[in-house]
């Protein structure tokens, strides 16, 4: 099945920004690195915010798609918390600079994509403890920083972490977020 114009166009200005930054972002830019003329890119996003948004829409959902491809399923009240807290951490390995970048305009400039983002979190990380008595919600919140620690240095080392390295360390945080406080 042939990509569409769209998604040509969306893939191209990740490429970007992986190797460039946002703000390298720029209708020209996606054209060239796309193929396409500057008026297709016109045509599907009508103003740079347009584009940066959908960018962000596409990323974040290309994430969620990896969690629900780890449980079958989307988020929803039938999943129960270990389970989306695992696939959180099974998917938030391997970032790349385009994510980390993306995530980190969403945080400090632009609250549109600041709700793409907190979408994807609030249906499947686990949340902040209400309560310091809450072992389990403690537990399921240290994973969650253990997987974003492990994201992090992941999107920011030189190198790649060994396959079996990375999979014993993902293993390690899913146990300590599923296992109870004696």
């Amino acid at each position: 099945m042939r990509e569409s114009k769209r998604e040509a166009a969306l893939e191209a200005a990740k490429r970007i920004v992986q190797r460039d930054g946002v703000t390298a972002l720029s209708y020209e830019a996606v054209a060239a690195e796309a193929e396409l003329t500057k008026g297709g890119i016109l045509y599907h996003f009508p103003s740079r915010e347009d584009l940066l948004l959908a960018l962000h829409k596409y990323v974040a959902d290309q994430w969620e798609q990896c969690m629900i491809r780890e449980v079958g399923q989307e988020a929803g009240p039938q999943l129960d918390d270990d389970t989306k807290a695992a696939a959180y951490v099974r998917a938030s390995q391997n970032p790349d600079r385009a994510e980390l970048l993306l995530t980190l305009e969403a945080a400090t400039q632009n609250t549109a994509a600041s709700e793409v983002w907190n979408g994807v979190y609030n249906r499947w990380a686990a949340e902040e403890p209400t309560a310091a008595e809450d072992d389990q919600a403690v537990r399921r919140f240290i994973a969650r920083l253990a997987a974003d620690g492990l994201w992090f240095y992941e999107s920011i080392a030189p190198g790649e972490l060994r396959p079996e390295v990375r999979d014993r360390l993902v293993e390690e945080i899913i146990a300590l977020g599923q296992d109870t406080i004696p």
